[in-house]
C-alpha cells in the first residue's frame, strides 16, 4: 500500500473539518483512527486503494455522529431547507470522491474541498 493515498486521504478530510469548524480533538482523533484502520483494510486489499479518501470521510462521519452529532452540515440550501448533512458519492468512494446534499442531489464540493 502506498501510503501517499493514505496522507492524501489525511489531508483531504482534515482540510474539510477545519473548513467546517470541526477540527477538534475529537475529530482529528477519529480522523487518526479511520485512517490506521483503512491502512490495514487497503494492505487487505490492494485493487481498492483508490476507495481510501472517500471511506475515510465516511468513516469519520460515522465516529461523529456518535460523539459530536452530524457533519458536514449542508450549507447550500440556505436557511429555508431543515438542518441537513452532506455524504460521499459514491458510496463506496472511487477515485474522485464528492460530498452531495442530501436533500437536493447535488453536488457541493470535492473531498477536501468544502
Amino acid at each position: 500500500m502506498d501510503d501517499t493515498l493514505l496522507f492524501d486521504a489525511r489531508a483531504r478530510v482534515l482540510a474539510d473539518l477545519e473548513a467546517r469548524n470541526h477540527a477538534t480533538p475529537t475529530a482529528v482523533s477519529a480522523l487518526e483512527d479511520a485512517v490506521e484502520q483503512r491502512k490495514w483494510w487497503a494492505e487487505q486489499w490492494p485493487e481498492g486503494a483508490e476507495y481510501v479518501a472517500g471511506l475515510v470521510a465516511q468513516d469519520v462521519q460515522d465516529a461523529l455522529i456518535e460523539t459530536v452529532g452530524r457533519w458536514p452540515i449542508c450549507r447550500d440550501c440556505g436557511d429555508h431547507a431543515p438542518l441537513h448533512v452532506l455524504y460521499i458519492q459514491p458510496d463506496l468512494g472511487g477515485p474522485d470522491p464528492v460530498w452531495v446534499c442530501e436533500e437536493s442531489g447535488d453536488v457541493v464540493a470535492p473531498l477536501g474541498g468544502l
